[in-house]
């Protein structure tokens, strides 16, 4: 495993934990408004703002220099799928917004949407983690992984108004403890 697709995988370890998080939160009937907009800030800001951005920016990308298309194949799958989960995280929000004017209504919302994140989610990160890393891992040479780990950093003190990656994970593991996990 290369060091590049390692720190993806690290990134996973937090957001399926965010996502353990999340399947305690799915289905309640009166959400915590305020868990709620944790969890979309979490999602929007470390799930799809850092990490994301790291594979959409920096390895998808570099996976087209070899040879990865970005119409079809794994790279293209990865892609759709983030924003099949921007739509979910859409729809949190909408419903968020509608359950904090008091309309029920919006509980419905989050809970479907929530659901089908997690779905989404979870599927997701097993073929990144079992199929796409796998094929990075042998498309790259010890110094793509040396640039390409150089550009990660860069993101992750850049891109998301200040915030490094441990502060989302601390928050994380913040919200997991009000759920007891």
């Amino acid at each position: 495993m290369r060091k590049t697709t390692k720190n993806l995988e690290d990134d996973h370890v937090y957001i399926l934990r965010l996502i353990d998080v999340i399947e305690l939160v799915a289905g309640d009937p009166e959400p915590d408004p305020s868990k709620i907009g944790e969890i979309v800030y979490l999602i929007k800001n470390f799930a799809d703002g850092s990490h994301h951005a790291k594979e959409e920016n920096i390895l998808f990308p570099f996976l087209e220099t070899r040879g990865f298309s970005a119409q079809s194949g794994p790279v293209a799958v990865m892609i759709h799928e983030h924003i099949l989960g921007r739509n979910y995280v859409k729809g949190i929000s909408e419903g968020l917004a509608l359950y904090k004017q008091g309309n029920k209504a919006g509980v419905v919302d989050i809970n479907r949407n929530l659901l089908g994140y997690i779905d989404l989610l979870r599927n997701h990160i097993s073929k990144e983690n079992n199929v796409l890393f796998r094929m990075a891992d042998g498309v790259m040479s010890d110094e793509d992984d040396k640039i390409l780990i150089s550009k990660f950093d860069s993101v992750t003190k850049d891109n998301n108004a200040g915030e490094e990656r441990k502060d989302f994970i601390a928050r994380i593991e913040k919200l997991a403890a009000a759920y007891g996990i």
